[in-house]
């Protein structure tokens, strides 16, 4: 009887064991984001010579502590919602200094920043930010920093079980083609631009998957011809056309390309993350949404129009859930929550954890 019940305490040490070891390796699911400005959680803040940093009030009121933390928004980005809605813990950016490898190995990392582009060269003028191909350079840094610190089989697994989101594409029309002080706006016509930079995606995208990324989300462009200060440069106020045209035809090649690559590579999950017709229909139709303004931006500086970013001189609108767009370049936290949840919504994503976590 006795021995019966030593090896009946030894069952349940072992199933206790095994069994939080597991829920250990399963929770331990991240996510690692590439991205800009719309997906920037803080590197920028610390890139102190960049023309495009979110470090001062009013970014941030609606997160947190109220303070600036580096989103280019009021509240959340699109990529904080969405990995909520997984289960998934928040990464923290690439450049904070607390970053070692138990905040890697439980959270990810982001190495998203504002001004960030598919091109090295898109958004020069902005001195500091971190391009596509220097943050895959970033990441592959951390790769063989972790490999270093826990093994190189287990950090394969880890990486090969992570979930990866590049957004990323906006800043290559905007700081980039569209301004003719950049070399590729008169060395391109908008096909053949578009063919350069998906061509370049492509490239990116399988350099991510020979580094182990197997599960990935490429957030597509949204209506950029309706950003304020798009909106701002034409006589009318209204949408330019020819830029939301711009977008589109790049969301179909890219959205092609996720499915090719995700058929030619192997083990590949590459999936096209598509909000544009309920981004445009937000804009088009604002009450419809609970919002009642759709084409200024939320933060300015009175009529002092363009002022690009949110300053402490600006003055705030009276209540930033009815509007639409934060600044001049991106959404609201409210309009963000709408995007994400377009997303979530066509990919049919899930929670991927048992318990689920819950972030503010």
């Amino acid at each position: 009887m006795e021995k019966k019940s030593k090896n009946s305490a030894m069952i349940i040490v072992l199933f206790l064991i095994f069994g939080i070891a597991t829920k250990q390796c399963y929770c331990d699911v991240v996510q690692f984001i590439f991205g800009d400005s719309l997906s920037d959680v803080g590197n920028n803040m610390y890139l102190t010579k960049s023309l495009a940093r979110a470090a001062l009030p009013w970014y941030g009121i609606d997160f947190g502590d109220g303070m600036p933390n580096g989103r280019f928004c009021n509240g959340r980005t699109v990529a904080d919602i969405v990995g909520d809605k997984m289960g998934l813990p928040r990464p923290p950016a690439f450049l904070d200094p607390s970053i070692d490898e138990n905040v890697i190995y439980q959270n990810g990392l982001s190495f998203a920043s504002g001004g960030g582009g598919i091109l090295n060269e898109t958004s020069s003028l902005f001195i500091q930010r971190f391009s596509l191909y220097k943050q895959i350079e970033l990441f592959k840094g951390i790769q063989e920093f972790m490999r270093m610190k826990i093994g190189t089989e287990k950090a394969n697994e880890f990486f090969g079980e992570a979930y990866y989101v590049v957004a990323m594409g906006s800043n290559d029309f905007i700081n980039n083609y569209l301004l003719p002080v950049y070399t590729d706006s008169w060395s391109y016509n908008g096909d053949t631009f578009i063919d350069y930079l998906v061509t370049t995606l492509e490239d990116q995208l399988k350099l991510l998957h020979s580094m182990g990324a197997r599960k990935l989300t490429f957030f597509g462009l949204g209506p950029m011809g309706c950003i304020p200060l798009q909106r701002f440069l034409t006589s009318s106020g209204s949408c330019q056309q020819s830029t939301n045209k711009l977008a589109q035809t790049f969301n179909k090649q890219s959205m092609n390309l996720m499915k090719d690559l995700s058929s030619s590579l192997p083990n590949a999950t590459f999936r096209f993350g598509d909000a544009y017709d309920a981004f445009q229909d937000l804009i088009n139709r604002p009450a419809m949404h609970g919002f009642n303004n759709s084409h200024g931006p939320c933060c300015s500086l009175g009529k002092i129009r363009p002022t690009l970013t949110c300053t402490p001189l600006s003055t705030l609108c009276k209540d930033r859930s009815q509007y639409v767009f934060w600044d001049e370049y991106h959404p609201t936290d409210k309009a963000n929550e709408l995007i994400a949840n377009e997303i979530v919504r066509k990919l049919g994503l899930t929670n991927t954890t048992t318990n689920g976590t819950t972030n503010s």
